[in-house]
């Protein structure tokens, strides 16, 4: 989920940007200072949106750099357990697929890939189940549950599950109990049926 965050911190601006704008260098050091970090209060820091506040910067012996006291408001994008995301798998490995989702990646590990024996195909980078024949591979889009998240400085771990009904692969077709998709079932039905007319005029 994507927030709006309050945040007070000091920041230190580079002598090179003296020449800019005050505000403009107090924020793109706001930036590369607090951009990609991560806290379990917040989630991942993305972009400062507003700087509300520059107190009076100070340098301090030794150090070239004007320090400012700064409030400011953060977008932020913190996983949450239970939601449902959205993402592109971007790697398969022997253990579950990662998938990219958003600004953050999560981990879908094997046992919770789907409701069928996989197999991991080593040679084409993909998992395939046995009954269903549903594939999991690089660049697929899938939807997932978050069931897991632990956060920390610069660092977490986000775990996934795409077993559930309504979650997976974007193009898998439902699956029936026996392995056989529903489209697939409905189609037979038909063309039995059809059969079953065409006979009928013949006699």
């Amino acid at each position: 989920m994507y927030k709006l965050v309050k945040l007070r911190d000091k920041v230190k601006v580079h002598p090179k940007m003296f020449g800019s704008d005050t505000e403009k260098a107090v924020r793109e050091s706001l930036d590369a200072q607090w951009g990609g970090t991560t806290d379990k209060s917040f989630g991942v820091a993305l972009a400062v949106t507003t700087v509300n506040n520059i107190g009076e910067g100070r340098i301090l012996p030794g150090d070239g750099s004007i320090h400012f006291p700064v409030k400011f408001e953060m977008l932020t994008y913190i996983p949450e357990l239970y939601e449902v995301v959205k993402g592109d798998i971007i790697d398969v490995t022997e253990f579950g697929v990662f998938v990219r989702m958003g600004p953050m990646d999560g981990m879908v590990h094997v046992s919770q890939l789907m409701n069928d024996f996989v197999s991991y195909d080593e040679k084409n980078m993909m998992f395939v189940g046995r009954e269903s024949k549903r594939t999991l591979k690089v660049g697929d889009t899938v939807k997932a549950r978050i069931i897991s998240v632990s956060m920390g400085f610069k660092q977490y771990k986000i775990g996934l599950t795409t077993r559930q009904p309504g979650l997976g692969n974007v193009d898998w077709q439902p699956v029936r109990e026996g392995g056989k998709s529903e489209t697939g079932e409905r189609r037979g039905r038909k063309a039995s049926s059809g059969k079953k007319e065409r006979k009928k005029l013949m006699d």
